[in-house]
């Protein structure tokens, strides 16, 4: 099993008189790692609940502290996995903090738009949120260094990195991207949109999965779909909130030629969105590859600063007359760019009007030859 980065965020969160909630996408590994959290206390009274079973949600629906307690017991360690399903979750986990500040909650939720807008601002100042990704490759080479992926970068741009498909066979990991695509990516979002909206999610998906790396244009979405821009820009939100997909906005502060009004969307695993468009071929085959490596470097910078602990601000930058930096990271008033190449021998040409208009600023090509200094 793959140790996760967060665990020992979460130990240092314990026990400190406030609800751990852990957000993140179904079939991350979740249920897992909270599991494992458990078992790093046999001294501790715990109890798992899953709150996606009907019998859990309805004694967890009451909203008196009494109840709440004669049905959890004396726990020290509780965790309620999926808390999104639990009514009014907001108010139970208010009343449990309050009251039992010594019973420790550990609340998952595969869908932050449902478990963030159900807690709200009865829980301001008594949680610690976390995010858990697929796995990252810091993760999967723990402290072997970066040989152990060399031989799987490949697969890992094909397939993606979520728990149960790295190891897998290339006809076993179709498989399964395929179940994940069709039986659990929209389950949460369709939930909230309606069933009936979900041959529009999926076109909207794939429409996105074609313009990875591209600046989005979602008048243009609505037209091809027959949505109004409000509805795509609402799609796209819900989408965002349940860890499908992630937007970055154009930088600009000070050139007007600056573009800053555009969006480029990503998918939080580059494994899903090859599934939605059934691209599934070796990377020497396709045409593609140079937008799988932003889209894949891009989630990796993130899943690093999240380890981390680390807030920036994420941009890409272009202007008008074609000049552009593929991501930018502003921590602290500091702006650090990167342009992502495959092909280590394609050298990027470095946009000296950024580095002239932003002092400080820093622009470093990834490639396949240097990657491992910027994701690790």
């Amino acid at each position: 099993m793959i140790d996760r980065v967060l665990e020992k965020r979460i130990e240092r969160y314990l026990f400190r008189g406030r609800i751990v909630i852990i957000y993140g996408p179904r079939r991350v590994g979740k249920t897992t790692l909270v599991r494992k959290v458990l078992t790093n206390h046999p001294e501790k009274r715990t109890r798992y609940l899953n709150c996606d079973l009907q019998s859990v949600q309805t004694s967890l629906a009451v909203q008196e502290a009494d109840l709440l307690k004669s049905f959890l017991g004396e726990q020290d360690l509780v965790v309620l996995d999926e808390a999104q399903n639990i009514p009014d979750v907001g108010k139970v986990l208010k009343i449990l903090v309050d009251t039992y500040p010594e019973m420790q909650i550990i609340a998952t939720g595969s869908s932050s738009f449902d478990l963030a807008n159900r807690t709200g601002e009865p829980l301001t100042g008594r949680v610690y949120p976390l995010r858990l990704y697929p796995i990252s490759l810091q993760e999967l080479t723990g402290s072997d260094g970066h040989s152990v992926v060399e031989s799987r970068m490949d697969n890992l741009l094909r397939f993606g990195l979520y728990p149960s498909i790295i190891d897998l066979s290339e006809e076993d990991a179709q498989f399964e991207l395929q179940e994940l695509v069709s039986s659990y990516l929209y389950k949460d979002v369709l939930m909230y949109l309606g069933v009936k909206r979900s041959k529009m999610v999926g076109d909207l998906l794939r429409l996105l999965a074609l313009q990875v790396g591209n600046e989005v244009s979602y008048p243009e979405l609505g037209t091809i779909l027959g949505l109004d821009r409000r509805t795509v820009t609402s799609y796209i939100d819900i989408l965002e909130q349940a860890f499908v997909v992630f937007t970055l906005s154009g930088f600009s502060r000070n050139l007007r030629k600056e573009v800053g009004k555009t969006q480029k969307i990503y998918f939080y695993d580059v494994g899903v969105r090859n599934a939605l468009l059934q691209a599934f071929s070796p990377l020497s085959l396709r045409n593609d590859v140079g937008a799988l490596w932003e889209n894949f470097c891009i989630v990796e910078r993130i899943k690093k600063a999240n380890h981390s602990g680390l807030a920036s601000n994420r941009y890409f930058w272009r202007t008008y007359d074609k000049k552009e930096i593929d991501y930018i990271e502003e921590r602290d008033g500091v702006l650090a760019g990167f342009e992502f190449k495959w092909n280590p021998n394609r050298s990027m040409k470095v946009p000296k009007e950024f580095l002239d208009t932003y002092p400080g600023s820093s622009i470093e090509q990834v490639d396949r030859g240097n990657y491992w200094r910027f994701l690790l």
